[in-house]
């Protein structure tokens, strides 16, 4: 190959200046067209651009040549007689060392016609293996592709310390009317650091991150990580298969919800100077916890990336990444993995109904309000300092959705429990009456959000056989757990909360006065089969002051404990699924504090071991017993043996399964005085054995009553024809089960 002389009019013929202040002050749109290969008459121009470089060579057809040096301002050229249709290499000096790589300006764009027509009808489910950093291979080079979506942009470059985080060596090529802007990095590896730099239609230059990136610099660095396609070797078929054949509704559901770093318990190596433990010896410590007291599942505070601890996870930025406290994705993979072989399942909260304002993140992305509204009366959470989605944007929809169905497909992820669902239903949610905008027929309804739920649902559901989409939805809003075909909105299940808030005050009270309130515990019954509803005593209730759930409870220390014991069997009895916050299985005293670990050494007092072999004991009656799960959701499962006892604040009913061949018996004294000889109809004549009484020594109750069976007596009580007389234990929930 030949090289011809550079005149200086070809110089200027071949590096205008426009050209050469469009990428020495970075406002090109379109670098490939300045920068690379060019026919220059009919030969081929080779240019380069490179400030901190002292020369620049180039290598082609095997043999390398000194490229010519036109400026101080680093730009360089190179003129071959012949083409060179391969990828070609430039070595860069910089003083004592020298790097050699492929010119990125020399290739095609990477993105593929289907996967743009995907992106941009927004219907790409799989966007996390289009936008983002993905390590490909092009013209049979190796190196890692970057897509972002910034239609708004005038110019988006690449930063990292491959190029000195300088804007101007990496700018990327914009891909039109999509919004979407590509470079392809030839040779650039896993692990590299990267951000965006974006210059927006006033000249504003700032700097965001990924938003489609898996792995993130752990906090306070807040810096995108070039990652590998997920690694790692699953060894969960069993689960997973057994999963796809298996209805969630017809199955026990006792969630262990937990916030990873606070946790900190049995079984876990000493931290050391450590901030963090690691997800794997997560995995070990907490699968032998959760087996020990038998919860079927663990539902992790947001392990999605954030910024701040205090915000635990719920002001997420990474929406496609594990938090990098605890490790990689692969060591996130080995916890969701260890868990399933050890037969349990795992929900992770989720949060599309906000992102917070941090100026790295996903906020006026490209300079515009992009993922969000402009006007703060549809785009801004007031009470929370937060942007909202804009959910009726194609791309925005299809970027929550692609997010949800990337948790359950790679980390085979067993639900999504749905944050703050009402915010996203209602337009003046938390809002005086000029401060929201209604929909167009006038009303409070967010159709865009709704939409996107409706989708989210079907998607999930069709795709992830046997998953969970579970809605944290604190209002009377219609069918939300129902089928999209009945007019629901096609969740799982849905938190009840108004069982929650009466509970937990129907238990404040002090005893005396409970006869007052006895609508508060069986109220829930006239609704609870309106939705497929999980109970939850969750990490909400033991925050921002609001104390311990053994702090709740009223009366001296010996009360406080059996009213909890009583909570908890009145809990586990009551249709619905279960959730029990972390720290509540012991009863801690202080309130949860995401910055210290759980009160453990608190086990050393027997009334908090007491607390812990209850709750071990009801998970197994609770998984043993189908009548309590089996047809949950069914106001057949379900039959009041005496609601009406206000006086000496007693009820009673039984659970049955759905063919009613098996039932159990509960019945509730909420007072501290003992009802001796107290009647009891039943369904059935027989033998009834005693399978729970909360006040058994064994729970480091009184053991007032020490029979472990009973039988009925032939006398019309409750509308029945059979009874049991029994002693009933002061502050006690009694399960008795039909021999």
């Amino acid at each position: 190959m030949s090289t011809t002389k550079i005149s200086k009019s070809d110089i200027e013929n071949i590096f205008p200046v426009d050209e050469i202040n469009q990428i020495l002050y970075a406002y090109t749109s379109c670098p490939h067209s300045i920068l690379g290969k060019h026919p220059f008459n009919k030969k081929y121009a080779y240019k380069a651009y490179d400030p901190a470089a002292s020369k620049i060579e180039i290598t082609l057809q095997g043999k390398t040549h000194e490229m010519t040096k036109i400026n101080d301002n680093g730009f360089y050229l190179y003129i071959a007689s012949q083409d060179d249709s391969n990828p070609y290499q430039l070595t860069k000096h910089y003083g004592d060392h020298s790097v050699t790589s492929y010119d990125q300006y020399s290739f095609l764009p990477t993105a593929g016609e289907l996967d743009l027509h995907l992106f941009s009808s927004g219907n790409h489910q799989e966007l996390y293996n289009f936008l983002g950093s993905r390590q490909i291979e092009a013209q049979g080079i190796e190196g890692t592709r970057f897509v972002v979506w910034a239609p708004n942009a005038s110019r988006v470059s690449l930063l990292g310390n491959f190029n000195t985080w300088d804007g101007r060596r990496h700018i990327m090529r914009s891909l039109g009317s999509t919004g979407l802007w590509e470079l392809f990095v030839p040779e650039l590896p896993s692990g590299e650091y990267y951000k965006y730099e974006i210059k927006d239609q006033n000249g504003h230059i700032f700097t965001k991150q990924d938003p489609i990136s898996k792995s993130y610099e752990k906090r306070p660095g807040t810096a995108s990580r070039v990652t590998k396609d997920l690694d790692y070797d699953w060894q969960d078929n069993s689960w997973m298969n057994s999963r796809a054949q298996e209805d969630p509704l017809r199955q026990p559901l006792s969630i262990y919800e937990m916030h990873l770093n606070s946790w900190d318990g049995p079984g876990l190596p000493d931290k050391g100077e450590r901030e963090f433990y690691n997800y794997r010896e997560l995995a070990h410590a907490l699968a032998a916890y959760v087996n020990d007291l038998g919860f079927t599942h663990v539902e992790l505070l947001p392990i999605t990336e954030h910024p701040l601890d205090q915000s635990w996870g719920y002001q997420t930025t990474g929406y496609f990444a594990p938090t990098s406290r605890f490790g990689t994705p692969e060591d996130f993979a080995y916890f969701v993995d260890h868990l399933h072989q050890e037969g349990i399942g795992v929900i992770i909260d989720w949060a599309p109904a906000h992102f917070p304002k941090d100026s790295f993140a996903l906020g006026r992305f490209d300079g515009t309000a992009l993922y969000e509204h402009l006007d703060p009366r549809l785009g801004e959470h007031q009470d929370w300092g937060t942007f909202i989605f804009n959910y009726g944007r194609l791309e925005v929809k299809n970027f929550l959705i692609a997010s949800a169905l990337y948790w359950l497909k790679e980390f085979h992820i067993d639900g999504l429990r749905v944050d703050a669902v009402s915010s996203m239903l209602y337009l003046d949610y938390s809002r005086e009456h000029d401060q929201w905008i209604p929909n167009e027929h006038g009303g409070n309804e967010n159709f865009a959000a709704i939409d996107f739920i409706k989708e989210l649902n079907t998607l999930s559901h069709d795709q992830h056989p046997g998953s969970m989409i579970i809605a944290e939805e604190s209002t009377a809003y219609g069918k939300v757990s129902k089928p999209i075909f009945d007019g629901g909105l096609g969740y799982t299940m849905k938190w009840n909360m108004g069982w929650m808030h009466d509970f937990l005050d129907y238990f404040s009270n002090e005893c005396i006065h409970r006869k007052y309130h006895q609508n508060q515990i069986t109220f829930s019954l006239t609704y609870a089969f309106n939705e497929n509803f999980i109970l939850p005593l969750s990490h909400d209730e033991v925050v921002h002051g609001k104390g311990s759930l053994i702090a709740k409870m009223p009366g001296d220390i010996w009360q406080k404990f059996a009213n909890l014991r009583s909570l908890y069997g009145i809990m586990f009895s009551h249709p619905g699924r279960k959730l029990l916050f972390m720290g509540a299985e012991i009863a801690q005293w202080p309130e949860w504090d995401c910055d210290n670990p759980l009160d453990w050494p608190t086990l050393s007092d027997s009334n908090h071991q007491g607390i812990q072999n209850l709750v071990r004991k009801l998970n197994t009656v609770y998984k043993e017993n189908p009548c309590l799960w089996e047809n949950d959701h069914d106001y057949n499962s379900f039959d009041w043996i005496d609601f009406s006892d206000s006086e000496q604040s007693i009820v009673s009913f039984v659970r049955y399964d759905s063919k009613k061949e098996d039932s159990l018996l509960c019945v509730c004294n909420m007072t501290p005085v003992v009802r001796d000889n107290y009647k009891i109809g039943v369904p059935e004549a027989g033998t009834w054995e005693i399978i729970i009484n909360t006040d058994s020594s064994e729970f480091s109750g009184t053991n007032y009553l020490s029979s472990t069976s009973l039988s009925t007596i032939n006398e019309e009580t409750h509308g029945r024809k059979q009874a049991l007389e029994i002693n009933l234990p002061p502050l006690s929930v009694i399960y008795l089960k039909k021999k």
